[in-house]
């Protein structure tokens, strides 16, 4: 998968030169490359923004810069052109998995007060992250990359990895633990070291219908409980 950045700050981006996208990077599973957008702008002084037309507070990115940036772009990368914004639907896991079946995509980094409306005739799809305020695009932009990418074939190594995160399935993922077996005076669960892998299955599934019962009401309302799901909860004491 090719992922190309168009930022003022390409230097953010060294985070995926590390750990699991790093190894994905370095077995050439993953290209990522960052265009910075003041290379692009006909400026002398390397301006990318200016006054907004109507006065108010604030600068905003001019269209000449950020087009020609996305036009350059093109040239190499032919994916759908992603604005972090918030104008745009909220990411989730299931945007997340619809995006890494893609094979090339670009994203677009905004700063200041927002971009020049005709910036927008340009961007196939705007994305946030909810309703709060970053100091820049990149700050949305990696992980909503990192999301996209671990979902890749190969990725995480094992197809698996993946499988029983929180939400790959619409649930919280259950509770984890290692050694030691008695750590201050709590214990892993007995079932946990049994040896009997039906019945940590069922466990598992009964701690995520919990949790997310618990913690995250608004999750669990959509879940359709199968015949077993209503068996392990009554099994285990729901």
């Amino acid at each position: 998968m090719k992922i190309s950045i168009l930022t003022l700050f390409p230097e953010m981006f060294d985070v995926f030169n590390h750990s699991i996208i790093g190894r994905a990077k370095d077995s050439n599973l993953v290209q990522i490359e960052c265009l910075n957008i003041r290379d692009y702008t006909l400026s002398k002084h390397k301006k990318v923004d200016d006054y907004p037309y109507g006065g108010g507070a604030g600068m905003v990115m001019a269209p000449q810069p950020v087009i020609d940036s996305i036009k350059a772009c093109k040239e190499n990368n032919k994916g759908k052109v992603i604005f972090l914004g918030p104008r745009g639907k909220t990411f989730n896991h299931e945007m997340g998995l619809e995006l890494a079946k893609e094979e090339e995509l670009i994203f677009l980094c905004g700063h200041y007060e927002g971009l020049d409306e005709r910036i927008y005739d340009y961007i196939d799809l705007e994305i946030s992250l909810g309703d709060f305020i970053l100091t820049g695009g990149e700050m949305a932009a990696i992980p909503v990359i990192d999301s996209i990418l671990r979902l890749r074939k190969g990725v995480l190594g094992k197809e698996e990895s993946f499988m029983d995160e929180s939400f790959s399935n619409g649930l919280l993922e259950y509770p984890q633990y290692t050694r030691p077996f008695d750590f201050e005076g709590k214990k892993v669960p007995d079932v946990l070291i049994s040896g009997h892998h039906e019945n940590i299955r069922k466990w598992r599934r009964y701690e995520s219908l919990k949790l997310t019962k618990k913690r995250r009401p608004d999750l669990y309302k959509n879940i359709e409980l199968s015949k077993e799901d209503k068996k392990i909860l009554k099994k285990f004491g729901e």
